[in-house]
């Protein structure tokens, strides 16, 4: 959740929506993402649209927070008509499980109220190891959350530091025994590589204690020094020196081969699951183009081609809703290159590949040299498709280059 906003054209006050992109409500899956902008501490490395409690100002508390996104739940189905059923939820943040257990599951019905969940649905929040406890988990558990993703980001207490993070390594492994004891069917743990001062061997420690483990999903994030962060000034005054990239390339290659040797393969650029069964498939909507509702301060949402985002203060976010107005700050109506070009970039990521047909003719044209140049899968190729090799993966924004010339 990107702390800037782009510019865009405003939404009519009730956020009634264009009504080509309504008509793809029955043909596409439907998401719900709830933004829970709420931290304890700022991490330096965050440019996420998140608060801490002193940063929030007046008119602003967690105890109404889920009263707010239910305003908005509310407006949603006003908006989406027909109300498509809501194939996954996704609780993120910031850190959701700092409100609490009863607090998520009020969304939670409420989303089922208004829109209904398919058989099956796949419901997930985000969690630190130091907000959760066994309590919490076994609630969330009964309450309808079906998998977790703990932010665990490294095994190793110096690289925690550097990234502000506050758990003590040892409480990873206990949340994931407690999840497991609550019945969650899907945990996946979050890591981040390339934390300056980040040896080879400390990130081998963290992909050895996540293998240990045994999670049904991994995310593995290079980290990225984002302007304004506090690390950023950091590295900005010589206080900290970020990896160069043949070592960022080397962790990539390194969690490739020992997570597959633990079970588990990639299906995205940064994200390796044990089965087909495993993936995030919230996730999985943002890289396919399908639709969702992003519910929360500076949330993002898309239907049918119309991308629109919210106001980011959760003050401004409440105010416009007790207007009976749509948050949104703005809106924009892809045209058909420009999903098109996103098609290029998300579907090229993944190990299900992108159809060679959605490429221009000096895109096609490039996929032979790219396959030569070992960066695309020769067999893939062969049935027209581009899916990334080893090699291709490390230079995916290179490809991209020349798929999109």
């Amino acid at each position: 959740m990107p702390s800037t906003l782009p510019a865009g054209a405003p939404l009519p006050a009730d956020g009634a929506l264009p009504r080509s992109s309504l008509r793809s409500l029955t043909e596409r899956p439907f998401g719900a993402y709830v933004h829970v902008p709420f931290c304890r501490v700022r991490c330096g490395y965050c440019d996420f649209n998140t608060y801490t409690a002193t940063e929030l100002g007046p008119g602003v508390s967690h105890a109404a927070y889920a009263d707010t996104v239910i305003a908005e739940i509310d407006l949603a189905a006003r908006v989406l008509v027909p109300a498509p059923p809501v194939e996954t939820v996704f609780f993120g943040g910031g850190t959701p499980t700092l409100l609490p257990a009863v607090d998520l599951a009020r969304i939670l019905s409420r989303l089922r109220d208004r829109f209904g969940l398919v058989a099956g649905a796949e419901v997930t929040t985000e969690a630190n190891p130091d907000s959760v406890d066994a309590d919490s988990l076994a609630q969330l558990r009964e309450e309808g959350v079906t998998r977790i993703s703990f932010g665990m980001q490294s095994a190793v207490p110096a690289v925690l530091r550097t990234l502000d993070r506050t758990h003590d390594p040892e409480r990873v492994p206990q949340a994931v025994q407690w999840a497991r004891a609550a019945g969650f069917e899907q945990v996946s743990l979050d890591l981040i590589y390339g934390t300056p001062g980040e040896s080879v061997e400390q990130w081998r420690v963290s992909l050895e204690s996540v293998i240990a483990l045994r999670p049904d999903h991994v995310s593995a994030y290079a980290l990225i020094v984002e302007d304004g962060t506090a690390l950023a000034r950091q590295v900005a005054r010589g206080e900290v020196v970020v990896p160069d990239e043949d070592e960022t390339a080397d962790k990539y290659v390194l969690a490739d081969r020992l997570l597959r040797e633990a079970g588990l393969d990639w299906y995205e650029l940064s994200n390796w699951a044990r089965d087909d069964a495993a993936r995030c498939r919230h996730n999985e909507l943002y890289w396919t183009g399908a639709n969702w509702w992003g519910f929360g301060p500076g949330a993002h949402s898309h239907v049918g081609g119309t991308r629109w985002w919210n106001v980011k203060h959760p003050a401004a976010y409440a105010g416009r809703l007790a207007a009976g107005d749509t948050p949104a700050h703005a809106h924009e109506v892809l045209g058909a290159e420009t999903r098109r070009v996103e098609r290029v970039l998300l579907e090229s990521r993944l190990r299900d590949g992108l159809a060679a047909s959605v490429l221009d003719p000096p895109g096609r044209s490039a996929v032979a040299q790219l396959v030569a140049d070992g960066l695309l899968d020769r067999a893939a190729a062969d049935r027209d498709a581009v899916v990334l090799s080893v090699r291709g993966r490390l230079l995916a924004d290179a490809v991209v280059r020349r798929l999109l010339p």
